[in-house]
C-alpha cells in the first residue's frame, strides 16, 4: 500500500471514495427518480474505471465496460413495473412540458457537442510511444506450419513471383487476386492507398502500417510478409512488445495462395521490389 499516492491494489483511492461519497450525498440529501439515480451510477462507475485504476485502461475497454453498464442499468429499470411506468411518464414529460424547455434545449445541445468533442479528441491524439525499446521488424522464425504445411521462410519464395518474367498474363492474374483480397480485407486499416490511414487505422496504437513507407515492405523479403500475414499478431514473439499489433491471424482466413498474391499486389501498387536474399559466402 501506498499511502502518499494513495493507491492500494492497483486501485486509486481518492477518486474511488470521492464517486462513492458523491453516491451517498445523493442518496441521503435529494430525493431523485429512478432515471436520475440510474444516470449518477452511471456517470461515477465511468469515473472509476477512467481514474480509479492506477494502470490508465484503454478507451476501447472502458467503453466496453461501459456498454455493458448501460446494459446493466436498463435491465434493472425493467425489473419494476413501477419505476418504469414513472421514466416514461418522466420522458415524456420532459420532451412535452413547458417547464422542461431550458433543460431539453440544454440537453439538446450537450449531448451532440459531447460525442463531436470525443471524436475530435480520438482523432487529433498522438499515439505514445512505449516506455521502453521495441522492434519494429522482429526477426522471424526459420519456418511456419501454414494449414499443415510446412514454408521455409529462409529459402523459399514467392512461387508467382517467377510469373513476371515467364508468363505475364497469369503474374496479372495473381494481381488481380492480390487487389481483390486486399480490398476484401486489408483497405479498413491500412488504407485505400495503403498509407495506414483506413477508416479503422486511428482505433489502434500505434495505427497500421504505410506500405507506401521505404522503411516498411521495401525493406522486407516475401517470406517475411507471408510470415506476418498468416500469424498476425499472435504469431509475434516477445521483442515485438509492448505495443501490440491488432491483425489477425489471416491464414484462419485466406489461402496459402491469396497471400502470396496480395503479398505481389503491395509490391506492385507502391511500385518497390522485395528484398533479395542475402548471399552467405
Amino acid at each position: 500500500m501506498d499511502l502518499f499516492g494513495i493507491s492500494f491494489l492497483g486501485l486509486n483511492v481518492v477518486p474511488i471514495i470521492l464517486v462513492i461519497a458523491g453516491l451517498v450525498a445523493l442518496r441521503m440529501f435529494f430525493n431523485l427518480n429512478t432515471l436520475a439515480w440510474m444516470a449518477a451510477w452511471w456517470v461515477g462507475l465511468y469515473l472509476m474505471l477512467s481514474n480509479g485504476i492506477t494502470v490508465p485502461l484503454p478507451g476501447s475497454i472502458v467503453g466496453m465496460f461501459m456498454g455493458i453498464i448501460t446494459l446493466a442499468l436498463l435491465v434493472y429499470l425493467t425489473t419494476s413495473g413501477e419505476d418504469l411506468e414513472a421514466t416514461k411518464d418522466f420522458m415524456v414529460k420532459f420532451f412535452t412540458d413547458s417547464r422542461y424547455s431550458p433543460a431539453l434545449l440544454a440537453f439538446l445541445v450537450l449531448l451532440p457537442s459531447l460525442v463531436a468533442y470525443n471524436v475530435y479528441t480520438g482523432m487529433t491524439q498522438q499515439p505514445q510511444a512505449p516506455v521502453f525499446g521495441r522492434t519494429i521488424h522482429p526477426p522471424p522464425p526459420t519456418d511456419i506450419t501454414f494449414k499443415g504445411k510446412k514454408i521455409d521462410l529462409v529459402n523459399d519464395d514467392n512461387p508467382y513471383r517467377i510469373l513476371k518474367e515467364t508468363d505475364p498474363d497469369a503474374f496479372a492474374a495473381h494481381v488481380a487476386n492480390g487487389r481483390k483480397v486486399y480490398y476484401q480485407n486489408c483497405v479498413n486499416c491500412h488504407g485505400d492507398d495503403m498509407g495506414g490511414n483506413g477508416m479503422f487505422a486511428h482505433a489502434f496504437d500505434p495505427i497500421p502500417a504505410s506500405f507506401k513507407d521505404p522503411t516498411t515492405i521495401a525493406m522486407l523479403q516475401e517470406s517475411y510478409l507471408f510470415w506476418r500475414i498468416a500469424k498476425g499478431a499472435p504469431g509475434l514473439p516477445d521483442e515485438s512488445t509492448p505495443w501490440s499489433s491488432a491483425m489477425p491471424a489471416w491464414e484462419k482466413f485466406l489461402s496459402e495462395e491469396d497471400i502470396w498474391d496480395v503479398i505481389i499486389f503491395l509490391y506492385e501498387y507502391t511500385g518497390y521490389e522485395p528484398r533479395a536474399k542475402e548471399e552467405l559466402h
